[in-house]
């Protein structure tokens, strides 16, 4: 993986696109080449071990930013109900998220409320969350919450991305069913394809194809299976840890396959650069 492939262009030193814990990890590794006896299986377990640390390492920063999104009744059964994936950016009050998982109205007459939910297992924090900015066409919901700021993830440069890249996401696949527990996921960069596929007759057109064929974008095809729940889930590189995409395993995946019978094991994520766009505008409006 090209890690410089992330930073600017420009001309820099060797040692500047070299971690430290490769670093430490090279001189280990030539330490154990010059011991006698050392044999081919411990030469190669050390080898494997920078790929496994670096995500490992990773996600402690990650985790702690990834939110569950849903609704919330303080009359209902059961009163939270998590529909989905957020992740704190910014100042840690602002939420991503998609905004298909917002599209049933609010019971106010029982003071209904959209959420975000914190916590681990059973021990589950709900906190309310106002929808600030949505981006439909691109299915990208912007949520505000007050108080305690959660720690943000960095937004990463997606037009830096290439097919080929092995990234990594994390997000509630099944819900709370098992408990506020976060999974992270391994997934490959297939391909950078329009969100608009040429149909092959006319009677397969329908209002949101006509839509994306008028104005289309890039969307990214990963080598995942993602539920549901995962959509809003952060896409991160494991180098930097800056997110690159936003899972979306609803409306655009009803869009790319719908001539599917089964589930393709293909998930599609929206490039953070419409992130971007989306925050530029509410920050705009709220001035």
């Amino acid at each position: 993986m090209n890690r410089k492939s992330l930073l600017p262009p420009g001309l820099y030193r060797i040692c500047v696109t070299v971690p430290d814990r490769l670093r430490r990890h090279a001189a280990a590794l030539a330490a154990l080449l010059c011991k006698p006896h050392t044999s081919l299986a411990a030469i190669g377990l050390a080898c494997a071990l920078p790929a496994l640390a670096d995500v490992a390492d990773m996600l402690p920063a990650i985790k702690p930013g990834v939110v569950g999104v849903g609704t919330f009744n303080p009359t209902g059964s059961p009163r939270g109900n998590l529909l989905g994936t957020g992740f704190a950016v910014l100042d840690g009050r602002q939420i991503v998220s998609c905004a298909h998982i917002f599209n049933k109205l609010l019971d106010t007459e029982k003071n209904e409320t959209h959420a975000i939910f914190l916590g681990r297992d059973r021990n589950m924090v709900v906190r309310p969350a106002k929808i600030v900015a949505l981006d439909r066409e691109r299915d990208l919901a912007l949520l505000r919450i007050e108080g305690e700021a959660l720690p943000a993830l960095k937004l990463g440069d997606s037009s830096r991305a290439r097919e080929g890249w092995q990234l990594y996401f994390t997000g509630y696949p099944i819900g709370s069913v098992l408990g506020l527990n976060a999974s992270t996921h391994r997934a490959g960069l297939a391909a950078i394809v329009p969100i608009y596929t040429p149909v092959a007759a006319a009677a397969q057109l329908n209002a949101r194809a006509l839509k994306q064929a008028k104005n289309p974008y890039e969307i990214f095809a990963l080598d995942a299976i993602a539920y549901p729940g995962n959509s809003g889930s952060p896409v991160w590189h494991p180098d930097s840890g800056e997110v690159l995409g936003v899972i979306n395993s609803v409306y655009v995946k009803g869009a790319k396959e719908a001539a599917l019978t089964a589930p393709s094991g293909i998930s599609y994520a929206i490039p953070v650069k419409y992130v971007r766009e989306l925050l530029e505008q509410a920050s705009s409006a709220a001035k």
